[in-house]
């Protein structure tokens, strides 16, 4: 997911002078029946078909529902949809029953016409998440993306006010997996309509059908509030009153408010994480996702030279990266799809691993690369980069050692951060206004083509403006062949990686390992490495 992806500490100033009182750890003891979290970044929005980042997609799965969700084993649960169902018609349809007592917030019924208004906003070409390609499969779904048919025509159906019909174009054995995602969450027909364009800009102006609602949200303060939901079908399941949220930037910052009992979660990295890994509080959460560098390869931009990729990919230590910058656990990534995603059930042997390359840091090859890249590219004078990335502590450190390492080992190059709000990066990286920003992909589910598709030609989230044509064939072949054929499929997905590997339109830097100080009293946190951990359930012993 884009989580997906770029994800003002002003508000805090008086909170890290409080640290240092003697009758800090006093303040602010949390009852039995509320807690308070972090993000590190703002709210952007509350519209799944206006933004995919991961701060938004955290905020709707611990506020909605979809036909599933993750359970304990990160495997998929009955939601809204009172089953797992199980596909016919040579496994190119399914039926979803839906529960008659799931209501929205405004007491109105979650009907299967919600999920099919919701669908066909998010797959519009007009959608701005860039993330209406994660319909592709569904019947003309693909036709639609790209303007050659009407979103009525997209293969979901209300068979009655709670049945819903799902027709593919060819088998997914992945389908179920992805209907725990965000992407394909309902939403109340009656918000859409008395909201209009401002849905989801705004606590108020949308309809929720989770354990939670979101409260006191403007579109763009620093702090929210999630209350229990009167009409959720299953409120006797759920234990906490409210969920406080604080925006977060810096690690020191997080770690001070956990002491002073202001958070019962702190993420935190760098020095401040590296110091703590002996306390007890301290949980270690591996994610399903890598964290890269996107490259700009559109005309006018630098690198379009794939030598001087794999030399700025070559110059960067990432055992250094993560052991003295990042010291929160994080692990090299040296392969665009993230390790322990999943095995490859022709070797046995995890996928993302196999791909590993046998030279993971080599100045001296870097810079030969490097001289030979500019001199193929013409490029006689000084190469500027553009860096971008948000404004967290934690990006600004990667960027600097990232910066430091590039202008060190190779010559006739400056690199130039720009750490800015998360969401003027994540504008400017759409708008193409960067020569690399650091992104993260976290797997939408456990399969690599959940990291592949995102590379072709035509991809919303296609950024870099990547255009491979062999790859692109590799990817449609996989895409649509005969899924039963395990051989055939992990041929294919192995294909890509390496090609991946050979052009390096993106370059990997670690995979994500989040460090969480944790309240040793808060119970019932699902923390899932593929998708949003789930506090729907969770308590204060």
């Amino acid at each position: 997911m884009n989580k997906k992806l770029l994800v003002t500490l002003t508000v805090f100033t008086s909170l890290m002078f409080t640290s240092c009182s003697s009758n800090s750890k006093e303040s602010s003891q949390p009852t039995k029946d509320s807690i308070t979290l972090m993000q590190n970044g703002e709210l952007q929005s509350l519209d799944v078909s206006e933004h995919a980042d991961l701060i938004t997609w955290n905020m709707l799965e611990n506020t909605m529902e979809g036909l599933y969700k993750s359970g304990k084993n990160h495997q998929p649960e009955p939601a809204i949809a009172t089953k797992v169902v199980q596909p016919t018609d040579n496994a190119t349809v399914y039926t979803f029953p839906l529960r008659k007592d799931a209501l929205w917030s405004n007491g109105d019924p979650v009907t299967a016409q919600d999920f099919v208004a919701a669908w066909r906003r998010s797959v519009s070409p007009t959608a701005k998440s860039g993330y209406n390609y994660i319909f592709s499969g569904i019947e003309n779904a693909d036709a639609i993306t790209t303007g050659q048919k009407k979103v009525e025509e997209l293969g979901v159906k209300a068979l009655d006010s709670h049945t819903l019909q799902v027709k593919l174009e060819h088998p997914m054995p992945y389908f179920n997996k992805m209907m725990v995602m965000p992407a394909f969450f309902p939403e109340s027909q009656a918000a859409l309509k008395k909201f209009g364009s401002k849905y989801g800009t705004s606590s108020d102006n949308l309809y929720y059908n989770g354990a939670f609602k979101l409260t006191g949200w403007s579109g763009s303060n620093e702090s929210w509030t999630l209350k229990q939901n009167p009409h959720y079908y299953d409120q006797k399941s759920i234990k906490l009153k409210s969920i406080k949220y604080l925006v977060v930037k810096d690690s020191t910052t997080a770690h001070e408010l956990f002491e002073q009992n202001k958070l019962d979660e702190a993420t935190v990295t760098g020095v401040t994480a590296k110091e703590l890994q002996k306390d007890p509080k301290l949980v270690r959460q591996n994610r399903a996702g890598n964290y890269y560098l996107r490259v700009n390869l559109a005309d006018g931009h630098p690198l379009s030279n794939k030598k001087m990729r794999q030399a700025l990919s070559l110059v960067i230590d990432r055992k250094s990266l993560t052991k003295n910058v990042l010291a929160d656990g994080s692990v090299p990534a040296y392969t665009y799809v993230a390790k322990d995603l999943t095995d490859d059930p022709t070797t046995e042997k995890d996928f993302a691993s196999a791909h590993t390359p046998k030279k993971t840091y080599d100045v001296k090859a870097a810079q030969k690369l490097w001289e030979e890249g500019r001199k193929e590219a013409g490029l006689n004078q000084k190469v500027k980069l553009t860096a971008v990335g948000d404004d967290q502590t934690v990006t600004k450190n990667i960027l600097e050692f990232i910066q430091s390492s590039v202008q060190k080992n190779l010559t006739d190059v400056e690199v130039t951060m720009r750490n800015i709000p998360a969401k003027s990066a994540s504008e400017e990286v759409h708008s193409g206004k960067f020569d690399l920003s650091k992104t993260l992909w976290l797997a939408d589910f456990a399969d690599p083509i959940s990291f592949m598709t995102i590379l072709t030609k035509d991809n919303p989230q296609n950024y870099g403006k990547y255009n491979d044509s062999y790859y692109d064939e590799l990817y449609k072949k996989a895409s649509t062949s005969d899924l039963n054929n395990q051989a055939k499929y992990w041929k294919l997905l192995n294909d890509l990686e390496e090609r991946l590997n050979e052009t390096m339109p993106v370059i990997p830097l670690y995979q994500m390992v989040e460090s969480h100080l944790v309240n040793p009293n808060l119970k019932g946190v699902l923390r899932h490495p593929v998708g949003e951990n789930d506090y729907t359930r969770a308590y204060l012993k």
